[in-house]
């Protein structure tokens, strides 16, 4: 038995996904403390509105990161 395999270069563009059908940028805030995030959401005020709830019920959890899920799209040019 043998194999036999063909290898080329090939250039590829990635870019962020331009098209109408691309799912949306999501949104979400995390805790640096203690882990705990807040739900998904496609807009940032909701992130906002957590860490300001969070913040209330923590009053010593004073550092969060936002997590952004942004759709890409790659193609062999």
């Amino acid at each position: 038995m043998s194999t036999r395999a063909v290898i080329t270069h090939a250039d590829w563009i990635v870019r962020p996904d331009p098209e109408p059908d691309a799912k949306p940028h999501t949104y979400a805030q995390e805790c640096d403390v203690c882990g705990e995030g807040s739900p998904r959401s496609t807009g940032q005020e909701a992130g906002s509105l957590w860490i300001l709830e969070h913040v209330r019920a923590n009053p010593s959890h004073h550092s969060y990161t936002q997590i952004v899920k942004r759709p890409f799209h790659a193609w062999m040019r």
